[in-house]
């Protein structure tokens, strides 16, 4: 690997880690001590920084080295743009372990119960009346979606079968017989 004279400030790594099966792709200041580093890491993989062992990967997948120097600079190893670290967990803890949701309780709450609530969603809606809960809103858009309804039908009836019709409701314009047209279920303005 070839090292150059200047460097940027930053670096875009990939992290893997013995305890999950994804990568996740950051960036991280070439500043930091490897200490520094390793808790940052804590958030990424879930392992505590005193059980963590790196290994440095290019971005070939080849190994590099270890990060084994606690006290020094990420910068100060060969690591650019593309790497990958990978994070081996001495903690004890399994490959999946946080991954499997199934594990993990679930809060639940009845629907009287949240009703109850005041800092809820929906009594927000209730009382700022919006959505569902604004029933002149509601009630002006079933209107308008009737008087649609009945303009369609208006329009459906006026058309004979065996004349010539444009559907204009698809993306490609159709042109046909009403007829061939009408038994698709389409309704067309003639």
């Amino acid at each position: 690997m070839e090292v150059t004279g200047l460097s940027a400030p930053t670096v875009t790594v990939f992290i893997s880690s013995s305890l999950n099966s994804f990568r996740s792709e950051k960036r991280y200041s070439r500043s930091l001590t490897i200490a520094e580093f390793k808790c940052k890491l804590e958030l990424v993989v879930g392992s505590p920084a005193s059980c963590m062992e790196l290994e440095l990967y290019g971005a070939d997948d080849k190994f590099y080295s270890k990060l084994d120097q606690e006290d020094a600079l990420l910068g100060s190893y060969p690591i650019d743009d593309g790497c990958r670290i990978h994070v081996i967990d001495h903690s004890g803890a399994r490959l999946g372990e946080y991954e499997d949701v199934s594990k993990v309780e679930k809060y639940q709450i009845s629907q009287e119960a949240y009703d109850q609530r005041q800092d809820s969603v929906r009594s927000f809606l209730k009382r700022s009346k919006l959505g569902r809960y604004n029933e002149e809103e509601r009630a002006q858009q079933e209107a308008e979606a009737t008087q649609r309804l009945n303009e369609e039908k208006t329009q459906a009836s006026a058309i004979s079968v065996g004349s010539r019709c444009e559907d204009s409701q698809i993306s490609s314009v159709a042109t046909g017989l009403a007829s061939a047209m009408m038994s698709h279920g389409k309704t067309m303005a003639a």
